[in-house]
């Protein structure tokens, strides 16, 4: 009979076995492989708090910032000397924009390890941070009493100067031979004028304004409708898709499921290409808001100091006000719900109850709003916490409810990278989908979008591959602090 304690032995080194294997799947980029077997690991040993430790650092990888939250206090109570503890939970508050709960943690790390070059230099720039933030707070007007900068922009007022050789609007109209030559110029890396971005900013303000929160769109018999996911400021990507699917177009509708900018390095021509689409033909493009859809994201992930360095200040200001006029989700046909991150807390909700959302703000950190940006579906059934630290997570069962009690057929969803660019799940009900191939230069996924023929609705999957851009890497606006850590 084996004694406990050889037991206990073989379970600690299978553990340290498994951890090798996890350490090696983190460096081939296969995170999610990575936590299955960190968490093998755990399971024969949970009192190693280098597991939970590298564990919340795979979580980070994947954007599930809650749970590398929690695995980063699991390694911190076994060990409260164990600075990588604090350390990966610091930066995956950080992620989250929690700057002041990242500087406690960086804090401690100094602390630990007071002669540390990186924690000090770590620590600095948080504080930076927490500095401009408290200054921002000091001096931020309030809402009640903001004017919009849109209203204060007239773009017939600003020159073009004789020696600009870029693309250009004849009058108020866009048009399809401006569009391809903005979309030339971008390929190239030239700007677009001030006064030309002026002009598709406010005229797309106008049209998204208009909209209700929920929009009905409806494809007549015999014709097609293709619906794309997050495309994260991938423009050479975004051309990719075009080539394969068409351009926009009447008869070539998209609808595009949010999260068009931060992250990759080209997302001002990402949304400036979308924008002159939807000035060009209302009706040949559809855009959804995502969770990047907002301030606090901008911030930290690129797409604020992208639009700094190629427009200006102004501009930052006038795509948020733009960005709180985007639509939270879409129904086609009546049958095929389609928004960027998942369903809601609670049952009962209705279609009517999603179009009556005021959503002219920022998104709240609770309710529908928040859910719709935020949420992901988990493979058991009920509710779960978010892994994000956002929204929640929703089984079959919660989707299946949905559907049934608003007549629906499927719910399309985007918000999280999948290898081949789509999942389906809950029993064919619910498909994420995901365009933007190799995210971040680094994780190997494929894009897809779907194509719906009507009347019959059948989801039908292209995938695609990345195509080389450019030598900008990925996050080159971001915020300083955060590019130290991806």
């Amino acid at each position: 009979m084996p004694t406990m304690e050889t037991e206990n032995n073989s379970n600690i080194s299978r553990a340290e076995q498994l951890k090798q294997q996890a350490n090696e799947a983190f460096k081939g980029h296969k995170y999610s492989q990575a936590i299955d077997l960190y968490t093998q690991a755990i399971e024969l040993n949970g009192e190693n708090a280098v597991y939970w430790a590298n564990r919340a650092f795979a979580h980070t990888k994947l954007e599930e910032y809650g749970s590398a939250i929690q695995d980063g206090t699991k390694a911190i109570e076994i060990d409260p000397r164990y600075s990588k503890g604090y350390y990966r939970r610091g930066a995956a508050y950080l992620a989250m924009g929690k700057f002041k709960d990242a500087l406690k943690d960086f804090q401690q790390v100094k602390k630990l390890c007071p002669n540390d070059p990186d924690a000090t230099k770590k620590l600095k720039e948080c504080e930076k941070a927490v500095m401009k933030l408290k200054f921002e707070e000091a001096i931020a007007v309030p809402e009640s009493q903001k004017r919009s900068v849109a209203d204060t922009i007239d773009y017939h007022t600003v020159e073009v100067e004789p020696q600009y050789t870029g693309a250009r609007i004849e009058g108020d109209v866009v048009t399809l031979d401006f569009v391809q030559k903005m979309l030339d110029d971008f390929k190239n890396q030239k700007n677009l004028h001030k006064r030309y971005a002026y002009q598709i900013v406010l005229q797309t303000r106008d049209m998204l304004r208009a909209l209700p929160s929920l929009v009905d769109i409806v494809v007549p018999e015999g014709k097609h409708f293709t619906v794309c996911g997050d495309v994260h400021g991938q423009f050479y990507d975004l051309l990719n898709i075009f080539e394969l699917n068409g351009l926009p177009s009447e008869d070539n509708p998209y609808l595009f499921n949010g999260d068009f900018v931060d992250r990759g390095s080209f997302s001002l021509e990402v949304i400036l290409t979308l924008f002159a689409f939807k000035c060009m033909c209302p009706s040949a493009i559809y855009l959804a808001r995502g969770n990047h859809e907002s301030k606090s994201m901008n911030k930290i992930y690129g797409f604020e100091g992208e639009v700094r360095s190629k427009l200006s200040e102004i501009f930052v200001e006038l795509f948020a006000e733009v960005f709180c006029c985007l639509p939270l989700a879409h129904v086609i046909n009546g049958k095929v719900f389609v928004v960027h991150g998942g369903l809601f807390s609670v049952d009962g909700v209705k279609l009517s109850d999603i179009r009556a959302i005021d959503r002219f703000c920022e998104p709240p950190e609770e309710g529908l709003m928040c859910e719709l940006l935020w949420s992901d579906p988990q493979p058991q059934p009920g509710r779960g916490p978010s892994k994000r630290g956002v929204g929640l997570s929703f089984g079959g069962d919660v989707t299946k409810r949905f559907l049934q009690e608003n007549n629906l057929d499927l719910v399309v969803r985007s918000h999280e990278v999948k290898d081949e660019g789509y999942e389906i799940e809950h029993d064919g009900k619910l498909i994420t989908v995901f365009s933007a191939p190799n995210y971040c230069d680094q994780m190997g996924n494929k894009g897809a979008f779907i194509r719906f023929e009507a009347p019959d609705m059948k989801p039908n999957i292209v995938t695609f591959s990345a195509v080389p851009h450019p030598d900008v890497k990925p996050m080159a606006y971001a915020n300083n602090f955060l590019r130290m850590f991806s």
